[in-house]
């Protein structure tokens, strides 16, 4: 993913709420989300090139969700798959904390990451650059390519359209205009992450479009206290157009 707003015990009916982007090249190949069949606990889309995903959810109330750290100076082609460690967590059973906590010793093999596990009763955020583990405090966050919460033009945004969202009766369909609107900051508000002014301006939105690179998919999961959740894809072409809706309901078990 590239973006995620979330709110963790900020809501009375969800406890968790999640909203993400994830941003691809759109030449890799990639699975809708889906029950894995050799995993029929865990729900997901996939990347078929590594074979790991970018965000899931399991029937046992697990989520995780990935990040890049954008930095192109350090990006080695040798580095193991980031994706892998988002199915690691939601098929094993290494507390939130305790998962987080063992990445700093391991980080270095890949490139630079934010993770978010949780698992119903506790939210954990890794960030690779910084070997940083956070307990997610209660309330509304926001997470793109740096550090979480981290100021950037999306992030503020999406964590305010993730509170006008909650104040509504049902928050997805607020969330999923906010995954969808293209509109980039003033170039004095831009980050410079070492991409080049362009690339920073076309990154800017929270949904990225062209034919080369851009939002692959939008997100948006709820879940209740009791662990019943439901999870809503819709996959996107070059122009920003979702193309595809899968919705799942989960109960838990």
């Amino acid at each position: 993913m590239c973006l995620i707003a979330l709110a963790w015990r900020a809501h009375p009916t969800y406890p968790l709420v999640v909203a993400a982007n994830r941003d691809e090249w759109r030449e890799r190949p990639t699975q809708a989300a889906h029950w894995w069949p050799e995993h029929p606990q865990l729900l997901a889309g996939r990347d078929l090139q590594a074979g790991g995903t970018w965000m899931g959810y399991t029937r046992t109330g697990r989520f995780a969700a990935i990040t890049n750290f954008r930095d192109p100076a350090d990006r080695r082609s040798t580095a193991l798959s980031r994706g892998t460690l988002v199915t690691e967590f939601l098929l094993g059973t290494d507390s939130p904390e305790a998962f987080a906590g063992h990445l700093a010793s391991r980080a270095g093999h890949y490139n630079g990451f934010n993770l978010i596990v949780g698992d119903g009763a506790s939210l954990f955020y890794f960030g690779s650059r910084q070997a940083e583990v956070l307990a997610i405090a209660p309330g509304i966050h926001g997470l793109s390519n740096h550090r979480l919460d981290e100021p950037w033009p999306k992030v503020r945004h999406a964590r305010d359209a993730m509170r006008e969202a909650l104040a509504e009766d049902n928050p997805v369909n607020r969330l999923f205009a906010m995954l969808g609107e293209t509109k980039a900051a003033p170039d004095a508000e831009l980050p410079d992450t070492g991409v080049g002014l362009d690339w920073e301006r076309r990154l800017a939105p929270s949904l990225i479009t062209g034919a080369d690179y851009g939002t692959r998919a939008s997100t948006v999961l709820t879940v209740t206290p009791g662990g019943a959740a439901r999870f809503e894809e819709r996959t996107r072409d070059a122009s920003g157009i979702a193309t595809g809706t899968a919705a799942f309901e989960v109960r838990p078990g």
